[in-house]
């Protein structure tokens, strides 16, 4: 079958525009677009998985101005991405009260990893809490960087005192991520940033805000106002998860002067690597209020409907703020995780060493329901 460019553009457009009208069904969509089948009968003897709650996606995402940005841009896929760049750069900069300069585009966690390992030669370390996201440590112990891993405190949370009494003079950084991942949990507030303004004195500190923008208290414990007053503080932020844009990923960090002119000597954030589509739909999120709104309290919704389950079952959990709930289920995760998926639903990996702990994302009120009901079955005394 011949189809014209012109008719597959076209296509695509009015696919987009038609998923604008029903925006936080992206995974049933695209699981009927892989299965060929939108009946939605599948079976848990079969292996299917009906909710895939395991990578802290949002599927109530992403806002439906984005999806309709992408529409009005699938008809200049031939242009290379120009301007877009620096006026999405500078959206970013006025939102975070910043210099543009000072504005990092993409997913820079690992390139700055890999800057952070080189740096001062081999044996450079850097300081991070475990369990816990790795890729920045990951990519600086490829090239001779050496992680230094600090468990979590009891409430399992960032342990700030033990994270301090490991900075020496071969740390290069300090890497947070709040709230954390695996266990949602937010530091407190006024603690965290002097917390983070006194080690700043001594080493880079870098917080990754992936998730804070769940919570309703988002400019309070943002550690970007340290940034902004000139301390030595590097706020990383995505568009994969509150926005919904998994799959189209782009970030973008908040970073002091010194620190952005070095990344930007290296080619990170340069406009030819970013993509036009990605812009249209991150700008567009940005300028959508009410979808920030909405997401934020449909997800508080839920995660309050879990932490009701998981005290209901009497399973201890962490007082998680993100899109994602993290309990203990005295069971290897392996095993946890084989029972859930018996009944359609996978749920994230195994953290080390909190092999007997799990960690399941927010989905759809319906996946979230099934996912509940299986917790149910395999937890109910």
């Amino acid at each position: 079958m011949t189809v014209s460019r012109r008719a597959w553009l076209g296509g695509g457009g009015a696919w987009l525009a038609a998923a604008a009208a029903r925006p936080g069904r992206a995974f049933a969509l695209a699981d009927q677009l892989r299965s060929g089948d939108g009946s939605g009968a599948t079976a848990a003897s079969s292996g299917a998985v009906r909710a895939r709650l395991s990578l802290n996606e949002n599927p109530f995402g992403p806002s439906p101005a984005a999806i309709a940005a992408l529409a009005r841009h699938t008809t200049e896929l031939c242009r290379y991405v120009e301007s877009e760049a620096e006026a999405f750069a500078a959206l970013v900069a006025g939102r975070e009260h910043l210099p543009t300069d000072q504005i990092v585009l993409g997913e820079i966690l690992e390139s700055l990893g890999v800057m952070l390992g080189l740096a001062g030669g081999p044996g450079g370390e850097i300081v991070y809490s475990v369990p816990g996201y790795t890729a920045l440590v990951d990519a600086a112990g490829r090239v001779g960087g050496v992680g230094v891993a600090v468990p979590l405190n009891q409430r399992l949370e960032n342990d700030l005192p033990a994270l301090a009494a490991r900075v020496n003079a071969k740390t290069r950084a300090v890497f947070l991520v709040n709230p954390h991942n695996p266990s949602g949990t937010v530091s407190a507030g006024t603690t965290f940033k002097a917390f983070v303004r006194e080690i700043s004195q001594r080493t880079l500190v870098i917080v990754d805000e992936a998730y804070l923008e769940f919570g309703d208290d988002f400019v309070q414990r943002t550690a970007v106002d340290l940034t902004r007053a000139g301390a030595n503080v590097a706020v990383f932020r995505t568009f994969s998860k509150f926005y919904g844009l998994g799959a189209l990923p782009l970030g973008y960090a908040a970073v002091p002067r010194t620190l952005a002119q070095q990344l930007k000597s290296q080619g990170v954030g340069d406009p030819r690597s970013l993509n036009a589509l990605t812009l249209a739909a991150a700008t567009a999120s940005l300028n959508d209020a009410s979808f920030a709104t909405s997401t934020r309290a449909l997800v508080a919704a839920e995660r309050a409907r879990w932490t009701a389950a998981l005290d209901a079952l009497k399973l201890r959990h962490t007082d998680a703020r993100g899109n994602f709930v993290f309990f203990e289920t005295g069971r290897p995760n392996a095993e946890v995780a084989r029972a859930f998926l018996a009944e359609g639903v996978k749920i994230g990996r195994a953290f080390p060493p909190l092999d007997r702990w799990a960690r399941i994302s927010i989905g759809l009120p319906e996946e979230n329901a099934l996912a509940r009901a299986a917790l149910k079955k395999l937890f109910a005394p």
